[in-house]
């Protein structure tokens, strides 16, 4: 079966087997396993901020990032397809008591300054006040696709503006750093705080990383006890973790191979192709996407509905040219 459904579906390597089993470990809710030590240092380092949390998922990371920056009754602006609005089972709400303003971004989830300014509302008798803009990059549901570093720039200054913090969702930061070719670093210099997963495309099995000031990361730290996320000997799964960070200078491969997939489905009739910008590769199905995905599935190759009428298909390090050419054969026959 080939696997396209996602990158998070991606097996560790023997050497993060073996990492695992031999990592140095110590309790991790008192600061003291050396494994997660050195990789949230590793990670801040990597990133560009001054400190860095373990945490056991991106959505976890995400909500920390929404509680640590905002008080109950707040406001925050984000994409209208942004994965903590649309993927995160309403945590805004559930967990930090936050109201969303959803604003329609371009057609990369970009959103502009003009905006930004025209979705803040200050505090008032009547009025929650916006405290957060949540930005996302590379962006899921648009695709995978990558906003340069000007357009995150242009979009925090203007919450800076009114002094607004800027969080990001990096889930697939690398993808996007590798598709612009861009130090992940320049990506985050114009943001407060960042969450990037080392599961997804880097490969790990377990985790993803919150970064940013100090500060704000002795803050986020009780948080994660508060959300069940105080983990004991983390070593053994953080372990994965480091060698999953040297894997972004081999994301190229999964660039590479959903230009090929892209093209390959492009030629199938009934199939409208999106271009990729990143391992993400969107199809557009003249029949509902649930008949296509059971007639993939039958023929081998499996992908994600990710509409009606839309299917995602999301390129990795489990999967290779072989496997392309299986998927676009499947979908000639589906």
């Amino acid at each position: 079966m080939s696997d396209f459904r996602s990158d998070t579906v991606t097996k560790p390597s023997t050497a993060m087997r073996e990492a695992a089993r031999d990592a140095a470990v110590g309790d991790d809710v008192y600061d003291d396993d050396p494994t997660v030590n050195e990789l949230e240092a590793r990670a801040a380092e990597l990133v560009g901020t001054e400190a860095a949390l373990y945490v056991p998922s991106g959505t976890m990371g995400n909500q920390i990032a929404i509680r640590a920056h905002t008080d109950r009754g707040d406001e925050l602006l984000c994409e209208t397809e942004s994965h903590i609005y649309k993927w995160e089972l309403g945590g805004i709400a559930q967990h930090s008591g936050v109201q969303a303003r959803t604003i329609d971004g371009d057609s990369r989830g970009a959103l502009t300054p003009e905006q930004i300014h025209d979705g803040y509302v200050d505090r008032d008798g009547h009025r929650p006040g916006t405290s957060l803009l949540c930005l996302e990059n590379s962006h899921n549901s648009k695709g995978g696709t990558a906003v340069p570093p000007d357009e995150i720039a242009a979009a925090a200054d203007a919450a800076r503006e009114h002094g607004v913090s800027v969080h990001l969702d990096g889930a697939r930061l690398f993808n996007a750093a590798t598709a612009l070719d861009v130090p992940a670093s320049d990506l985050v210099a114009p943001v407060d705080t960042v969450m990037f997963c080392l599961s997804k495309g880097l490969g790990a099995p377990i985790g993803s990383i919150l970064a940013g000031p100090e500060s704000f990361i002795e803050e986020a730290h009780r948080i994660r006890k508060l959300f069940g996320g105080g983990m004991r000997q983390a070593g053994m799964v953080a372990a994965p973790g480091l060698l999953a960070m040297e894997n972004r200078t081999r994301l190229h491969e999964d660039h590479a191979n959903a230009r090929r997939l892209a093209d390959g489905l492009r030629e199938v009739d009934g199939l409208s192709v999106h271009d990729p910008d990143t391992n993400i590769v969107l199809v557009d199905t003249d029949g509902p996407a649930e008949t296509f995905l059971d007639a993939l599935e039958a023929e081998g190759v499996q992908a994600s509905q990710f509409g009606p009428r839309q299917v995602r298909f999301c390129t990795h390090w489990d999967v290779d040219e072989s496997d392309v050419t299986a998927a676009v054969e499947a979908a000639r026959s589906a």
